[in-house]
């Protein structure tokens, strides 16, 4: 190809010997995609997390706790039972705040709220027995955050919060103690044990998540955990289908498909839940 624009060195524009008037595109996009998976990093962990500054609304003491930045994690889909599913991380092993001072801990969504009379039940229940946290590395094992958890469960129960919250919160502990189980190898010694014990931990809080769902419905106003009445129903069949409540989850999904306020994409999974059910 001659250098057609070789005329325009003269106006200071040089060195376009190479440039081409019609690019192939698809080779064009060929090279753009070689130079992206290049540059490609390969994430740990930890590369998701940061440490974030708290006030602890019982001993007002300020300590850091991991989360998970914001928009940084991709999500790749959720579990029928909503929980997220993020590449590169278990993001449920975040949600969970716990003092390092007081031993107060709650799911982030409700670590702020506090009454005085519910800080004194916690001074008394559990900061006069609490020792510490157990010291852990730039993230947490799922032994860990399971510890936490349970943590938090015991304030729950401890300073009298709603039944959602409790219900919340072992609906969450159910999806780490999965989470725990689909991350075994089989490597190791006791592997079937193990899996054993995950699964039925995560039955156990399962069977207490949706008992307490079905009591907090008659309680509390809606949103309940940010959740509207629709997305509830659908979450409490699933978890009634997954504990062996079979009519009272196909009970639950007539409600959804018969509501005139549930939007398409969630009697979509309702007729999925009916039709493994049927399978």
């Amino acid at each position: 190809m001659s250098d057609i624009f070789s005329d325009l060195s003269s106006m200071g524009l040089t060195g376009l010997s190479g440039v081409k008037i019609f690019e192939d595109e698809d080779e064009k996009k060929k090279s753009a995609k070689k130079e992206n998976e290049a540059v490609v990093v390969q994430l740990n962990e930890a590369d998701f997390l940061f440490d974030k500054k708290v006030q602890c609304p019982v001993c007002d003491k300020e300590f850091k706790t991991k989360t998970v930045k914001t928009g940084k994690p991709r999500l790749i889909g959720s579990d029928p039972d909503l929980r997220p599913k993020y590449q590169g991380i278990d993001s449920v092993k975040y949600d969970v705040i716990v003092c390092p001072h007081c031993g107060y801990g709650a799911l982030s969504r409700f670590f702020s709220y506090m009454t005085t009379h519910q800080a004194k039940l916690i001074h008394e229940n559990v900061t006069a027995n609490f020792k510490g946290l157990t010291e852990t590395g730039d993230t947490y094992t799922y032994d860990e955050a399971i510890a936490r958890y349970k943590l938090a469960l015991l304030n729950t129960i401890v300073k009298k919060a709603k039944i959602s919250e409790r219900a919340y919160t072992c609906l969450k502990i159910a999806w780490l103690y999965r989470g725990k189980g689909e991350q075994l190898t089989g490597s190791e010694p006791d592997y079937k044990q193990q899996k054993e014990m995950c699964v039925k931990a995560e039955q156990e809080m399962l069977t207490n998540a949706y008992e307490g769902f079905v009591m907090c419905v008659s309680k509390e106003l809606f949103p309940i955990c940010g959740m509207d009445e629709t997305t509830l129903d659908y979450l409490m069949a699933n978890l009634a289908k997954q504990i062996g409540r079979n009519d009272e989850a196909l009970r639950l999904v007539s409600k959804i498909l018969t509501a005139p306020t549930a939007n398409a994409k969630i009697k979509d999974r309702a007729r999925d839940l009916k039709d493994s059910m049927k399978k």
